[in-house]
């Protein structure tokens, strides 16, 4: 959305969660953040700390970075990009019985997929990240 302007995107989330508190019209992609924001209210009173630093050293998560992974896979899911990733949601889903709680099962493989390509300065490679979506499969 912004590249690597961190505070810039951040203030994304922000404006558009308090456009969507004061009932103002949103834009599509605010409508999106809205809704991911709407899911995860142990994230609303970080929304304001869009200069913090989020350690997962120090056993913090970072809340923009968990929001913007479910955004990620959202975006996935409507274009069904890798090729099949939507048949891997519904057949998850059928277990879970809940799209949130799926996309976070979702969210370990495509965090492994994000972390292995900036390690080795590559793409995302679709196959592994299929391979782990459909070993979460039961």
């Amino acid at each position: 959305m912004f590249g690597n302007d961190r505070q810039q995107l951040r203030q994304m989330y922000l404006d558009a969660w308090h456009k969507f508190q004061q009932q103002l019209p949103l834009t599509p992609l605010e409508a999106q953040i809205a809704d991911v924001v709407k899911e995860h209210p142990e994230y609303h009173n970080m929304l304001n700390s869009i200069e913090q630093d989020f350690l997962p050293e120090t056993g913090q998560t970072n809340p923009f970075l968990h929001m913007g992974m479910h955004l990620g896979l959202r975006e996935q899911l409507s274009t069904n990009r890798p090729n099949g990733i939507i048949s891997i949601y519904q057949s998850l889903l059928k277990t879970t019985r809940n799209s949130h709680e799926t996309e976070h099962k979702m969210m370990d493989c495509l965090g492994e997929a994000i972390w292995t390509a900036q390690r080795n300065n590559s793409a995302p490679d679709d196959q592994s990240y299929l391979k782990c979506l459909k070993s979460l499969i039961k």
